[in-house]
């Protein structure tokens, strides 16, 4: 296992829409292995493949709190094939927009079908903040961001400030 570095707003990859994974091997299982301890380290509960500049449609989801044993979730090729008419707000954040929170409204519920670590069709029926994070890293492998739910000022001014950060940075 290994850390990967976590890029962030503005880096242009974070819009790519993900490759699906040909075959589940033990390349795919290293990257979700990397992907996890990335996760774990940053500290997060989901992690899209693209965040660590990987384009692949690989997501790994941990909602256990820090004094709970590790639940970890791997979804290869995950896509949500159902999703309820209820909807829901969560408070969201993103490892990719670090300490920038708010509120977003999804589904409440959905189903998502994948592939499991061996290569086997699986689904979940996800709900309250499995079924928000299933569908927020969903979204990264679509080239969606949380921010693109809200307002389009707030997006502005985030995208503005981040954009800023990194020229900063940059210049550094």
């Amino acid at each position: 296992m290994a850390l990967r570095e976590i890029i962030v707003l503005p880096d242009p990859r974070l819009k790519l829409v993900c490759e699906p994974v040909a075959a589940v091997d033990s390349k795919v299982r290293k990257l979700a292995d990397d992907m996890l301890e990335t996760m774990y380290d940053a500290p997060g509960i989901g992690l899209a493949a693209i965040q660590i500049a990987v384009p692949q449609r690989v997501v790994t989801i941990d909602l256990a709190r820090k004094e709970e044993p590790k639940k970890p979730v791997v979804l290869i090729n995950p896509e949500i094939v159902w999703s309820s008419d209820e909807l829901s707000v969560y408070e969201e954040g993103c490892l990719s927009i670090p300490e920038y929170y708010e509120e977003v409204e999804r589904p409440a519920k959905c189903r998502v079908r994948y592939l499991d670590l061996d290569g086997k069709t699986q689904e979940l029926d996800c709900e309250g903040l499995m079924a928000t994070c299933v569908q927020h890293e969903v979204d990264h492998l679509n080239g969606v961001l949380f921010i693109d739910h809200i307002s389009r000022l707030k997006r502005e001014r985030v995208i503005k400030k981040f954009t800023k950060a990194a020229r900063r940075e940059a210049l550094a």
